[in-house]
């Protein structure tokens, strides 16, 4: 074909813009694939935050140390998922770290689904619940590790959107914030009543933890937080409790 005719021209057009199509589809899935493995890990490093005092990495290492492989590793041998809808049922076919809960907060309170991540560490199972709720200027979650006993905080772990750094975004940056809830309870005398981050100081050192110094809509946030995002999970969090008695009167029988 003579290079220099017009189908030709038309003809290297076409072939040229084909390639550079193929090129570009072959950037983009790779980026978008890239993005959504970065986004599944850095889901389950703040799974893993909650559960910090329990990674066995050394004093002091925290599941922001980790290197990607490392919480990868952690969470695919020690973390089993869960999928319950509001009333405690286990849902099939749901995996739970694919659960969106800001999508999943606009529901219909029927139509939700929780996720639940049981973390082993040493023999022992820690449930961490996941919660999202809202702060000053916009969406803020978390997830909060209960020990064996579905009754003490083990650790938590907090995020936000947009608030302001220094006062309502200490909830993610200052890991003083965070830690001040392990050991805290969320049930007193069998009755659920969460946690209360208390302007001012913690008055009950049980059930509350200090608030955050000029932060005080971000602090009443997570308060909210807590207690609404914590009720979801009651009708497994009370079974779960109720076995676990059952088991240790089964114990002390024999």
């Amino acid at each position: 074909m003579d290079k220099n005719s017009t189908n030709y021209v038309l003809l290297f057009v076409l072939m040229m813009t084909v390639v550079v199509a193929l090129v570009l589809t072959g950037v983009r899935q790779g980026t978008e694939s890239k993005a959504l493995e970065n986004e599944a890990i850095f889901n389950k490093r703040a799974v893993l935050a909650a559960v910090n005092d329990y990674l066995g990495m050394g004093e002091g290492v925290t599941a922001n140390d980790l290197a990607d492989e490392k919480v990868l590793e952690i969470f695919d041998s020690r973390v089993k998922q869960i999928t319950l809808n509001t009333a405690g049922e286990v849902v099939e076919g749901v995996l739970a770290e694919k659960i969106d809960m800001a999508k999943e907060k606009k529901k219909d309170m029927a139509d939700r689904v929780l996720p639940l991540f049981q973390y082993e560490n040493e023999g022992e199972t820690f449930y961490i619940l996941s919660v999202r709720g809202n702060g000053l200027w916009d969406e803020i979650w978390g997830n909060i590790a209960l020990e064996s006993d579905i009754n003490t905080i083990a650790g938590a772990s907090f995020d936000h959107k947009g608030e302001t750094p220094g006062l309502g975004a200490e909830i993610k940056d200052n890991p003083t914030f965070p830690g001040n809830f392990s050991g805290k309870k969320i049930f007193r005398d069998g009755e659920f009543v969460s946690v209360v981050v208390r302007k001012g100081g913690a008055q009950d050192t049980t059930y509350e933890v200090d608030g955050i110094s000029g932060a005080t809509v971000t602090a009443d946030g997570v308060t909210k937080m807590l207690h609404d995002g914590i009720s979801l999970y009651l009708p497994y969090l009370n079974q779960a409790r109720q076995n676990s008695k059952m088991e240790s009167l089964l114990i002390d029988q024999h």
